[in-house]
Protein backbone atom coordinates (compact mmCIF):
# COMPACT_ATOMS: atom_id res chain seq x y z
CA UNK A 1 0.00 0.00 0.00
CA UNK A 2 2.97 2.25 0.62
CA UNK A 3 3.68 2.61 -2.90
CA UNK A 4 0.16 3.99 -4.47
CA UNK A 5 0.58 7.24 -4.36
CA UNK A 6 -2.32 9.67 -2.39
CA UNK A 7 -5.26 10.51 -4.38
CA UNK A 8 -6.15 14.49 -4.37
CA UNK A 9 -10.29 14.44 -3.55
CA UNK A 10 -12.78 16.92 -3.68
CA UNK A 11 -15.38 16.96 -0.81
CA UNK A 12 -18.30 18.94 -0.19
CA UNK A 13 -20.67 18.75 3.31
CA UNK A 14 -23.07 20.90 3.30
CA UNK A 15 -24.60 20.92 7.14
CA UNK A 16 -23.28 19.86 10.71
CA UNK A 17 -24.09 16.24 10.40
CA UNK A 18 -22.70 16.41 6.97
CA UNK A 19 -19.69 17.63 8.61
CA UNK A 20 -19.62 14.71 11.07
CA UNK A 21 -20.27 12.28 8.70
CA UNK A 22 -17.07 13.80 6.45
CA UNK A 23 -14.78 13.57 8.96
CA UNK A 24 -15.36 10.32 9.85
CA UNK A 25 -14.89 9.01 6.14
CA UNK A 26 -11.72 11.21 6.25
CA UNK A 27 -10.38 9.27 9.00
CA UNK A 28 -10.61 6.04 6.74
CA UNK A 29 -9.19 8.04 3.78
CA UNK A 30 -6.14 9.08 5.48
CA UNK A 31 -5.53 5.43 7.21
CA UNK A 32 -5.06 4.37 3.51
CA UNK A 33 -3.04 7.47 2.53
CA UNK A 34 -1.87 9.43 5.02
CA UNK A 35 -0.60 12.21 2.24
CA UNK A 36 -4.25 12.47 0.94
CA UNK A 37 -5.28 15.85 -0.12
CA UNK A 38 -8.49 17.08 0.32
CA UNK A 39 -10.63 20.34 -0.39
CA UNK A 40 -13.93 21.89 -1.20
CA UNK A 41 -16.81 22.60 1.36
CA UNK A 42 -16.61 21.42 4.99
CA UNK A 43 -16.66 22.39 8.29
CA UNK A 44 -14.25 22.39 11.70
CA UNK A 45 -14.58 18.35 11.83
CA UNK A 46 -13.35 17.82 8.62
CA UNK A 47 -10.63 20.49 9.25
CA UNK A 48 -9.40 18.74 12.00
CA UNK A 49 -8.88 15.70 9.78
CA UNK A 50 -6.89 18.01 7.34
CA UNK A 51 -9.35 18.82 5.03
CA UNK A 52 -9.03 22.51 3.17
CA UNK A 53 -12.31 24.20 3.55
CA UNK A 54 -12.93 26.91 0.24
CA UNK A 55 -16.29 27.77 1.87
CA UNK A 56 -17.59 27.14 5.16
CA UNK A 57 -20.48 24.51 5.08
CA UNK A 58 -22.57 26.87 6.97
CA UNK A 59 -23.02 28.81 3.79
CA UNK A 60 -24.82 25.91 2.43
CA UNK A 61 -26.89 25.04 5.80
CA UNK A 62 -30.74 26.43 4.90
CA UNK A 63 -34.00 24.72 6.20
CA UNK A 64 -36.92 23.80 3.90
CA UNK A 65 -38.38 25.74 0.60
CA UNK A 66 -38.65 29.26 1.62
CA UNK A 67 -34.98 29.84 3.26
CA UNK A 68 -34.04 27.99 0.32
CA UNK A 69 -35.11 30.62 -2.28
CA UNK A 70 -34.47 33.80 -0.13
CA UNK A 71 -30.54 31.61 -0.12
CA UNK A 72 -30.53 30.76 -3.76
CA UNK A 73 -28.68 33.17 -5.36
CA UNK A 74 -25.51 33.18 -3.18
CA UNK A 75 -25.97 29.35 -3.07
CA UNK A 76 -25.99 28.84 -7.23
CA UNK A 77 -22.78 31.33 -7.27
CA UNK A 78 -20.98 28.95 -4.83
CA UNK A 79 -21.84 25.92 -7.04
CA UNK A 80 -21.14 27.81 -9.93
CA UNK A 81 -17.57 29.08 -9.07
CA UNK A 82 -16.66 25.58 -7.04
CA UNK A 83 -17.61 23.77 -10.56
CA UNK A 84 -15.50 25.83 -12.18
CA UNK A 85 -12.46 25.03 -9.88
CA UNK A 86 -12.88 21.57 -9.67
CA UNK A 87 -13.65 21.58 -13.51
CA UNK A 88 -10.12 23.10 -13.80
CA UNK A 89 -8.28 20.62 -11.16
CA UNK A 90 -9.65 17.42 -12.18
CA UNK A 91 -9.49 16.07 -8.61
CA UNK A 92 -9.15 11.71 -8.36
CA UNK A 93 -12.77 11.75 -7.18
CA UNK A 94 -15.19 13.85 -5.96
CA UNK A 95 -17.42 12.73 -2.52
CA UNK A 96 -20.54 14.79 -1.74
CA UNK A 97 -21.44 14.36 1.47
CA UNK A 98 -25.43 14.43 1.69
CA UNK A 99 -26.64 17.97 0.86
CA UNK A 100 -28.26 16.18 -2.53
CA UNK A 101 -30.30 19.49 -3.44
CA UNK A 102 -26.35 21.08 -3.65
CA UNK A 103 -24.19 17.75 -4.77
CA UNK A 104 -26.27 15.53 -7.28
CA UNK A 105 -26.43 18.88 -9.73
CA UNK A 106 -22.17 19.09 -9.30
CA UNK A 107 -21.51 15.32 -9.55
CA UNK A 108 -23.81 15.49 -12.67
CA UNK A 109 -21.47 18.39 -14.13
CA UNK A 110 -17.87 16.16 -12.96
CA UNK A 111 -19.28 12.79 -13.98
CA UNK A 112 -19.85 14.21 -17.36
CA UNK A 113 -16.44 15.45 -17.94
CA UNK A 114 -15.16 12.12 -16.92
CA UNK A 115 -14.35 12.86 -13.28
CA UNK A 116 -15.50 9.85 -10.69
CA UNK A 117 -18.22 11.13 -8.54
CA UNK A 118 -19.20 9.36 -5.08
CA UNK A 119 -22.40 10.10 -3.10
CA UNK A 120 -22.28 9.71 0.86
CA UNK A 121 -25.45 9.20 2.07
CA UNK A 122 -28.29 7.63 -0.17
CA UNK A 123 -30.93 10.90 -0.72
CA UNK A 124 -34.11 9.60 0.96
CA UNK A 125 -35.97 8.09 -2.15
CA UNK A 126 -37.88 5.68 0.63
CA UNK A 127 -39.15 8.61 2.39
CA UNK A 128 -39.90 11.23 -0.44
CA UNK A 129 -39.34 12.71 -3.88
CA UNK A 130 -38.93 9.29 -5.44
CA UNK A 131 -38.15 10.92 -8.87
CA UNK A 132 -34.39 11.46 -7.63
CA UNK A 133 -33.04 8.30 -8.75
CA UNK A 134 -32.87 9.29 -12.32
CA UNK A 135 -31.47 12.02 -11.34
CA UNK A 136 -28.62 10.09 -8.79
CA UNK A 137 -28.14 7.47 -11.79
CA UNK A 138 -26.83 10.28 -13.73
CA UNK A 139 -24.79 12.02 -10.78
CA UNK A 140 -22.98 8.88 -9.00
CA UNK A 141 -20.61 6.46 -10.26
CA UNK A 142 -21.24 5.01 -6.79
CA UNK A 143 -23.71 5.93 -3.67
CA UNK A 144 -22.69 4.94 -0.13
CA UNK A 145 -25.66 3.96 2.08
CA UNK A 146 -25.54 4.31 5.43
CA UNK A 147 -28.91 1.48 5.71
CA UNK A 148 -29.20 -1.45 4.93
CA UNK A 149 -32.58 -1.58 3.26
CA UNK A 150 -31.01 1.38 0.61
CA UNK A 151 -28.74 -0.27 -2.16
CA UNK A 152 -31.79 -2.77 -3.47
CA UNK A 153 -33.47 -0.11 -4.11
CA UNK A 154 -30.97 1.93 -5.49
CA UNK A 155 -29.91 -1.16 -7.62
CA UNK A 156 -33.66 -1.00 -9.84
CA UNK A 157 -32.94 2.35 -11.02
CA UNK A 158 -29.33 1.19 -12.39
CA UNK A 159 -26.99 2.85 -9.61
CA UNK A 160 -24.43 0.97 -7.66
CA UNK A 161 -24.64 1.27 -4.08
CA UNK A 162 -23.04 -0.46 -0.91
CA UNK A 163 -24.26 -0.12 2.48
CA UNK A 164 -21.35 0.96 4.65
CA UNK A 165 -23.01 0.99 7.59
CA UNK A 166 -23.42 4.00 9.90
CA UNK A 167 -20.13 6.04 10.89
CA UNK A 168 -22.40 7.57 14.30
CA UNK A 169 -23.03 3.39 15.00
CA UNK A 170 -18.92 2.91 15.21
CA UNK A 171 -17.75 5.95 17.11
CA UNK A 172 -21.24 5.73 19.80
CA UNK A 173 -20.16 2.96 22.69
CA UNK A 174 -22.67 0.22 22.69
CA UNK A 175 -23.03 0.97 26.38
CA UNK A 176 -23.77 4.67 27.25
CA UNK A 177 -20.68 6.38 29.47
CA UNK A 178 -23.88 8.15 31.60
CA UNK A 179 -22.24 7.86 35.08
CA UNK A 180 -18.99 10.17 33.14
CA UNK A 181 -21.12 12.05 31.29
CA UNK A 182 -22.91 13.07 34.12
CA UNK A 183 -20.33 13.62 36.29
CA UNK A 184 -18.81 16.24 33.11
CA UNK A 185 -22.23 18.18 33.25
CA UNK A 186 -22.02 18.89 36.87
CA UNK A 187 -25.14 16.70 37.39
CA UNK A 188 -26.12 14.09 40.08
CA UNK A 189 -26.32 10.19 39.77
CA UNK A 190 -30.02 10.50 40.83
CA UNK A 191 -31.00 13.48 38.83
CA UNK A 192 -33.84 13.21 36.72
CA UNK A 193 -32.50 15.20 33.34
CA UNK A 194 -34.08 16.15 30.25
CA UNK A 195 -32.40 16.99 27.13
CA UNK A 196 -33.05 19.56 24.90
CA UNK A 197 -32.03 19.05 21.43
CA UNK A 198 -33.82 21.91 18.90
CA UNK A 199 -31.40 21.87 16.06
CA UNK A 200 -28.07 22.69 14.47
CA UNK A 201 -29.31 25.64 11.98
CA UNK A 202 -30.66 29.18 12.95
CA UNK A 203 -34.46 28.51 11.32
CA UNK A 204 -34.30 25.28 13.44
CA UNK A 205 -33.24 27.62 16.57
CA UNK A 206 -35.94 30.07 15.60
CA UNK A 207 -38.71 27.49 15.29
CA UNK A 208 -38.12 25.01 17.10
CA UNK A 209 -36.35 26.32 21.02
CA UNK A 210 -39.27 28.53 21.82
CA UNK A 211 -41.56 25.42 21.93
CA UNK A 212 -38.82 23.42 23.50
CA UNK A 213 -38.02 26.07 26.55
CA UNK A 214 -41.68 26.64 26.97
CA UNK A 215 -42.28 22.72 27.39
CA UNK A 216 -39.65 22.64 29.73
CA UNK A 217 -41.01 25.45 31.78
CA UNK A 218 -44.11 23.01 31.90
CA UNK A 219 -42.39 20.15 33.28
CA UNK A 220 -40.69 21.90 35.86
CA UNK A 221 -43.78 23.54 37.00
CA UNK A 222 -45.16 19.76 37.86
CA UNK A 223 -41.73 18.24 38.22
CA UNK A 224 -39.53 20.89 39.98
CA UNK A 225 -36.35 18.49 40.71
CA UNK A 226 -36.02 18.00 36.78
CA UNK A 227 -32.61 18.87 35.30
CA UNK A 228 -32.54 20.62 32.20
CA UNK A 229 -29.38 20.46 29.58
CA UNK A 230 -29.18 22.18 26.02
CA UNK A 231 -26.39 21.59 23.83
CA UNK A 232 -25.74 24.85 21.68
CA UNK A 233 -24.68 24.19 18.02
CA UNK A 234 -21.64 25.94 16.89
CA UNK A 235 -22.60 29.60 16.07
CA UNK A 236 -25.82 29.39 17.45
CA UNK A 237 -25.31 30.74 20.97
CA UNK A 238 -26.07 34.55 19.77
CA UNK A 239 -29.33 33.07 18.30
CA UNK A 240 -30.35 30.99 21.61
CA UNK A 241 -29.84 33.55 23.97
CA UNK A 242 -32.44 35.79 23.60
CA UNK A 243 -34.83 33.10 23.89
CA UNK A 244 -33.32 32.04 27.37
CA UNK A 245 -33.26 35.48 29.26
CA UNK A 246 -35.74 35.70 32.36
CA UNK A 247 -36.20 31.82 32.12
CA UNK A 248 -36.99 30.37 35.52
CA UNK A 249 -35.55 26.46 34.59
CA UNK A 250 -32.91 24.52 36.24
CA UNK A 251 -30.93 24.71 32.66
CA UNK A 252 -27.38 23.76 31.75
CA UNK A 253 -26.22 25.30 28.25
CA UNK A 254 -23.31 23.57 26.80
CA UNK A 255 -21.21 24.36 23.45
CA UNK A 256 -21.31 21.19 21.46
CA UNK A 257 -21.66 18.17 23.35
CA UNK A 258 -24.69 17.18 22.36
CA UNK A 259 -23.55 13.38 22.99
CA UNK A 260 -22.77 13.91 26.80
CA UNK A 261 -26.30 15.53 27.00
CA UNK A 262 -27.86 12.15 25.35
CA UNK A 263 -25.38 9.98 27.41
CA UNK A 264 -26.84 12.00 30.73
CA UNK A 265 -30.29 12.21 30.13
CA UNK A 266 -33.17 10.35 30.90
CA UNK A 267 -35.35 11.72 27.98
CA UNK A 268 -34.99 13.81 25.21
CA UNK A 269 -36.77 16.82 23.68
CA UNK A 270 -34.86 16.73 19.91
CA UNK A 271 -35.50 18.15 16.09
CA UNK A 272 -35.81 15.59 13.64
CA UNK A 273 -32.51 14.40 11.56
CA UNK A 274 -29.55 12.99 12.11
CA UNK A 275 -29.07 13.72 16.18
CA UNK A 276 -32.48 11.49 16.24
CA UNK A 277 -30.44 8.31 15.04
CA UNK A 278 -27.93 9.44 17.69
CA UNK A 279 -30.19 9.50 20.46
CA UNK A 280 -31.23 5.91 19.34
CA UNK A 281 -27.57 4.97 19.45
CA UNK A 282 -27.63 6.37 23.04
CA UNK A 283 -30.38 4.29 23.66
CA UNK A 284 -32.35 7.43 25.05
CA UNK A 285 -36.27 7.04 24.77
CA UNK A 286 -36.97 10.70 22.76
CA UNK A 287 -39.66 13.07 21.98
CA UNK A 288 -39.00 14.20 17.97
CA UNK A 289 -40.47 17.37 16.57
CA UNK A 290 -40.22 19.71 14.16
CA UNK A 291 -41.69 22.91 13.00
CA UNK A 292 -41.00 24.60 10.04
CA UNK A 293 -42.19 27.51 7.04
CA UNK A 294 -45.97 26.71 6.49
CA UNK A 295 -45.20 27.25 2.85
CA UNK A 296 -41.76 24.23 3.34
CA UNK A 297 -44.23 22.31 5.40
CA UNK A 298 -47.18 21.97 2.95
CA UNK A 299 -44.49 21.16 0.31
CA UNK A 300 -42.95 18.69 1.78
CA UNK A 301 -46.61 16.99 3.13
CA UNK A 302 -47.20 16.26 -0.34
CA UNK A 303 -44.03 14.78 -1.50
CA UNK A 304 -44.02 12.62 1.65
CA UNK A 305 -44.45 8.44 1.17
CA UNK A 306 -43.74 7.27 4.88
CA UNK A 307 -46.05 7.94 8.02
CA UNK A 308 -42.50 8.86 10.05
CA UNK A 309 -40.09 11.54 9.66
CA UNK A 310 -37.64 10.18 12.49
CA UNK A 311 -35.05 8.02 11.68
CA UNK A 312 -35.65 5.88 14.49
CA UNK A 313 -39.23 5.23 13.59
CA UNK A 314 -38.44 4.66 9.87
CA UNK A 315 -35.51 1.76 11.04
CA UNK A 316 -37.78 0.01 12.78
CA UNK A 317 -40.65 0.43 10.61
CA UNK A 318 -43.09 1.74 13.28
CA UNK A 319 -44.23 4.42 15.67
CA UNK A 320 -41.61 3.47 18.68
CA UNK A 321 -41.44 7.32 19.70
CA UNK A 322 -43.21 10.12 19.43
CA UNK A 323 -43.54 12.52 16.54
CA UNK A 324 -44.94 15.56 16.94
CA UNK A 325 -44.77 18.21 13.85
CA UNK A 326 -45.53 21.48 13.06
CA UNK A 327 -49.08 22.43 14.34
CA UNK A 328 -48.78 19.29 16.57
CA UNK A 329 -45.36 20.33 18.25
CA UNK A 330 -46.95 22.13 20.93
CA UNK A 331 -45.26 23.04 24.55
CA UNK A 332 -48.36 21.12 26.03
CA UNK A 333 -48.23 18.42 24.00
CA UNK A 334 -44.45 17.86 23.78
CA UNK A 335 -44.59 18.37 27.61
CA UNK A 336 -46.75 15.55 27.88
CA UNK A 337 -44.96 12.91 25.70
CA UNK A 338 -42.15 13.31 27.91
CA UNK A 339 -43.62 13.13 30.88
CA UNK A 340 -44.74 9.77 29.95
CA UNK A 341 -41.76 8.54 28.89
CA UNK A 342 -40.54 9.70 32.72
CA UNK A 343 -43.57 7.53 34.19
CA UNK A 344 -43.14 4.45 32.29
CA UNK A 345 -40.01 2.03 33.59
CA UNK A 346 -41.06 -1.00 31.31
CA UNK A 347 -41.72 1.45 27.85
CA UNK A 348 -37.79 2.72 28.42
CA UNK A 349 -36.62 -1.10 29.07
CA UNK A 350 -38.42 -2.16 25.62
CA UNK A 351 -36.81 0.91 23.92
CA UNK A 352 -33.68 0.50 25.34
CA UNK A 353 -33.47 -3.16 23.71
CA UNK A 354 -34.70 -2.39 20.24
CA UNK A 355 -32.07 0.82 19.53
CA UNK A 356 -29.22 -1.90 20.59
CA UNK A 357 -30.40 -4.17 18.12
CA UNK A 358 -30.44 -1.20 15.77
CA UNK A 359 -26.65 -0.47 16.92
CA UNK A 360 -25.52 -3.79 16.02
CA UNK A 361 -27.10 -3.84 12.76
CA UNK A 362 -25.55 -0.43 12.00
CA UNK A 363 -22.16 -1.06 12.85
CA UNK A 364 -19.97 -2.09 10.10
CA UNK A 365 -16.59 -0.07 10.40
CA UNK A 366 -18.03 2.56 8.27
CA UNK A 367 -15.02 4.53 7.07
CA UNK A 368 -12.96 1.52 6.30
CA UNK A 369 -15.84 0.03 4.02
CA UNK A 370 -16.70 3.74 2.38
CA UNK A 371 -12.62 3.96 1.81
CA UNK A 372 -12.86 0.58 -0.22
CA UNK A 373 -15.68 1.61 -1.92
CA UNK A 374 -13.81 4.33 -2.80
CA UNK A 375 -10.31 2.85 -3.67
CA UNK A 376 -12.57 0.51 -6.37
CA UNK A 377 -14.02 3.64 -8.20
CA UNK A 378 -10.58 5.16 -8.14
CA UNK A 379 -9.55 1.17 -9.51
CA UNK A 380 -7.05 1.08 -6.91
Amino acid sequence: MASDPAPRLALVAGEASGDLLAAALLGGLRARWPALVAGGIGGPRMAEQGFDAWWPYDRLAVHGYAEALRHYREIAAIRRALARRLLAERPACFVGVDAPDFNLGLEAQLKAAGVPTVHFVCPSIWAWRGGRAAKIAASADHVLCLFPFEPPLLHRHGVAATFVGHPLADAIPLDPPTAAARAALDLRDDDEVVALLPGSRTAEIAHLAPRFLDAAALLARERPHLRFVLPCAPGMRAHLEPLLAGRDLVLTVVDGRSHEALAACDVTLIASGTATLEAALFKRPMVIAYHMNELSWQIMRRMSYLPWVGLPNILCGEAVVPELLQRDATPRALAREVARFLDEPARLLALHARFTDLHHQLRRDTARAATDVIAQVLGR
